[in-house]
């Protein structure tokens, strides 16, 4: 047995609860190493050798590991446990002291107490929902009269510098297709007042930028949002400001005398606000974004009071945070406690591109943008750099990152305004479909990029910040009622955002698993396929995009085009599909 392998924390993502009683464990062991797990676990205050033991479950494995899960009821609330594994040639115990060949009396796992504050889950309304990201200035023009000077005519190639005119009276004028895509929250890039068309160097942190209306126009976009049961996300950017901020401008005309000195990273006086700028910025060097010294007092209660001010105001339903990984963990914290008390179901997402753990226990944010999870979607739709096993083995590892209480609201996205476009980088619009189908089949929370979902291409920023294309000749209809479809049926089935997953079938670019009781099977190769599976159910099936029908039997027998795919339900969940006209 690879002892060197196995290992288990009592702390995420290894032991963590899931409820008021129950206790979720993780045991990670070599790849295919062990042949069984259990645990022993009792009252921490129970007699020794009191324990009881239940079946551990391989639940996922990556490239180099296997993650067994089981989770534990307890009464008391406090547990003591230990493990035993066997690899058919060697039994071994396993406990905080290490390794043992008889059964630990001492020195056991211990979980103290289950918390009430300790408890974390994503607000229930995150279920079943799709979000979809707005570039407010590529989206919708409904207010000609705000348009900034020297307007490109839509349409036309964007620029770094381009302005277009779409503004936050041009959403609300698109509310009814969002409603009708089935969209149910929308994600906002900065609206705050700013020079620049992007808005991440914020002037004003208390103004509606005129070129996109003002706060009565914001009100009413929250309003008639939430009449359509959409909720409204805002993009908050504390980690640095413009240079059009007061306190920056105060610092530029008063230097070391000014109050606000602090709130940034001056290096010497006089500041020099341009290019080779003497204070610390966004990025390497970006003068017009000088970066926020969080952990000042004083700016923290200013930026803190920006997060509580708009969800009080406006009544918007959360925060998704730039940069979050670049500000102290102690600002989040407080930042989720104020925010959470004005609105405890309020949603905050943090901008963390890598390992995020760090900000998912339960004390900063709901969840971030899932940018590793897409790494792995490109890798195998649109790169081709590594297979099925290859693919299931990364999006599994990713998985068993993170507690199971994140997985519902982990935010999944193949495309933002900071990347190319997922259908660029596919180059085929049925590899795109492919992604498509995966991304909302799979645990999380969606995301679609404004457009993604009727074929916008575009490369790197700005050229993935095109105009929305409003005419319908320039539309993909097919991919647009593949994704109409998509989101309908986690609405109606919205314990997919779970993660209650398991992997189905894995041979060469041909991938199948099971997510909440539905089959999925996806071809993403250039050529036919024909699979005979082992029956994930014993009704009939029926795939909801060919409407094909699967008869009874241990087996299911499947023929596939290239790169196409079928989501199989039972007959009985099919009927609620076409019922709600989704079939």
């Amino acid at each position: 047995m690879n002892r060197e392998a196995i290992y288990h924390r009592t702390m995420l993502p290894f032991a963590y609860p899931v409820g008021e009683h129950e206790l979720r464990l993780v045991l990670r062991a070599a790849k295919d190493d062990i042949y069984f797990s259990e645990v022993f676990y009792g009252d921490r205050y129970a007699e020794p050798g009191s324990e009881v033991s239940t079946l551990m479950r391989k639940e996922a494995s990556d490239s180099l590991f296997d993650y067994y899960t089981v989770t534990l009821y307890t009464e008391e609330k406090r547990v003591r446990y230990f493990f035993h594994l066997s690899d058919r040639r060697e039994d071994i115990w396993y406990s905080e002291k290490g390794f043992s060949v008889a059964r630990p009396k001492e020195g056991l796992f211990q979980y103290p107490y289950i918390c009430p504050a300790d408890l974390f889950s994503e607000p229930e309304w995150i279920r079943g929902r799709t979000m979809y990201q707005i570039f407010p200035d590529r989206f919708c023009n409904g207010d000609r009269d705000n348009d900034p000077e020297g307007c490109l005519k839509w349409g036309e190639t964007p620029k770094a510098d381009s302005f277009f005119g779409g503004d936050l009276k041009g959403i609300i004028d698109r509310l009814d297709y969002l409603a009708d895509l089935g969209i149910g929250v929308i994600y906002l890039t900065p609206i705050f007042k700013s020079p620049s068309n992007h808005k991440y160097d914020t002037a004003d942190y208390y103004s509606i930028d005129p070129a996109f209306g003002d706060r009565d126009i914001l009100k009413r976009l929250v309003s008639e949002a939430h009449r359509r049961d959409i909720k409204v996300i805002l993009d908050g950017v504390f980690n640095h400001c413009g240079k059009d901020f007061f306190a920056f401008q105060d610092v530029v005309k008063h230097g070391a005398s000014s109050p606000y000195k602090d709130w940034f990273n001056i290096h010497s006086f006089p500041v020099r606000a341009g290019k080779d700028p003497n204070y610390e910025t966004f990025a390497s060097g970006v003068y017009t974004m000088p970066k926020l010294m969080t952990h000042n007092p004083e700016l923290r209660e200013y930026l803190i009071k920006v997060g509580e001010h708009w969800v009080r105001e406006v009544d918007i339903d959360g925060w998704r945070l730039d940069v979050a990984n670049e500000i102290d963990h102690d600002f989040w914290r407080e930042f989720r406690k104020r925010v959470k008390a004005i609105k405890p179901d309020a949603f905050i997402i943090g901008e963390v591109w890598h390992d995020s753990l760090e900000w998912l226990r339960g004390d900063q944010f709901d969840s971030v943008m899932n940018y590793p999870w897409r790494e792995a979607v490109l890798d195998f739709f649109a790169r081709g750099e590594i297979d099925a096993v290859g693919f299931d083995e990364r999006v599994a590892g990713l998985r068993m990152a993170h507690s199971s209480n994140i997985w519902p609201g982990l935010v999944n996205l193949l495309g933002s305004h900071d990347t190319a476009r997922v259908l660029t980088l596919c180059s085929d619009r049925r590899r795109a479909a492919l992604a498509a189908v995966f991304q909302m089949t799979y645990p999380g929370l969606p995301m679609i990029y404004y457009g993604d979902e009727i074929g916008m291409e575009g490369g790197d920023d700005p050229d993935c910040r095109r105009t929305f294309i409003w005419d319908e000749e320039g539309q993909d209809n097919k991919l647009l009622n593949l994704y109409r479809q998509l989101i309908k049926l986690r609405r109606i089935f919205p314990h997919l955002s779970d993660g209650d997953y398991r992997t189905w079938h894995t041979e060469g670019n041909v991938y199948a698993y099971i997510n909440d009781g539905i089959g999925v099977v996806i071809n993403n190769s250039d050529e036919d396929i024909s699979l005979r599976l082992d029956n994930f159910t014993i009704h009939r099936t029926v795939d909801i995009l060919s409407r094909k029908s699967y008869g009874l039997g241990r087996y299911l027998s499947i023929d596939l085009k290239p790169y196409s795919a079928a989501i199989l339900l039972t007959e009985r969940d099919y009927e609620k599909m076409r019922e709600a006209g989704a079939c």
